[in-house]
């Protein structure tokens, strides 16, 4: 992890929640007052950010965390995950800051775990999308990565992923993609994304290197699938849930993206409890 730009971000939402001193704290605590407490999981779930949580207490300085888990374990109700000892004020003003990174990840890593298992065994891996939180995606895709899911592009500076709108104001796939082969490094791989057979074979004789099948019915994706016949890598995306993932990885496609990894995640249930002074 690119612990600069982390940094920052982490550096922000500290602030973010002691914009200048941490008053309850201050008033209760002394400060020589030292602890240790317990990081307990309150439910079932995938543990995914434990550096992240690690680094905001790295920041506030004098809190050691010795962890028994580590990022992609499953942990249980009741489990202790780790334990922190040192400056009671800093464990204290940090704590929350800390959880709500580390609940977040969890609870991305426990959903895409939860869709990585349902296709075990037919070939078929998950993809995020660009569906993140506004500055969060690096902790996001993190995740998706803990919970046994694989990173779809990070930014638009990635690589070529020609839609809809990309189509329709270049006039078309082909003046699209040969658009983007004057202009790119050929290292760059070109996605096109396909509504219909038609935009499919256009996509082919272009060469595209990726197709994606957007919103396609199970019918329609089978016959895109024979059409493709294994020149190029296959992308299905669009409304993919836990109903209907199977369905489509019946399809027989390589690759299947899904928004609510990131969007439609329920954060994991973390607790910070058991403070003993030291």
């Amino acid at each position: 992890m690119n612990w600069l730009i982390i940094d920052d971000i982490l550096i922000e939402a500290i602030k973010e929640d002691v914009p200048q001193n941490d008053i309850t704290t201050e008033f209760i605590i002394s400060d020589e007052c030292n602890c240790s407490i317990d990081l307990i999981a309150k439910e079932n779930g995938i543990i995914a950010g434990l550096p992240v949580f690690e680094r905001v207490f790295k920041i506030l300085e004098e809190v050691n965390i010795e962890f028994f888990k580590k990022d992609g374990d499953e942990v249980c109700e009741g489990q202790c995950i780790a334990q922190l000892s040192g400056k009671t004020k800093h464990i204290l003003t940090g704590e929350r800051t800390a959880l709500n990174f580390l609940g977040r990840m969890s609870g991305i890593a426990t959903l895409t775990k939860t869709y990585v298992d349902k296709l075990r065994g037919s070939g078929v891996k998950i993809l995020d999308t660009r569906k993140t939180t506004p500055n969060m995606r690096i902790f996001e895709k993190y995740a998706v990565k803990m919970g046994g899911g694989c990173n779809h592009r990070y930014n638009l500076s990635d690589s070529v992923l020609i839609k809809e709108n990309h189509i329709s104001a270049a006039g078309g796939i082909k003046a699209a993609v040969s658009i983007i082969r004057q202009n790119v490094s050929f290292v760059k791989k070109i996605e096109v994304e396909v509504e219909t057979l038609q935009q499919i074979n256009e996509a082919l004789e272009v060469g595209a290197d990726i197709i994606m099948l957007d919103n396609m019915d199970s019918l329609t994706m089978k016959k895109a699938v024979e059409v493709i016949n294994k020149k190029a890598i296959i992308e299905a995306s669009g409304n993919v849930t836990l109903d209907n993932i199977l369905e489509v990885a019946s399809c027989g496609v390589d690759y299947i993206s899904v928004g609510a990894l990131t969007h439609s995640f329920r954060v994991l249930d973390l607790s910070m409890k058991n403070l003993v002074n030291s």
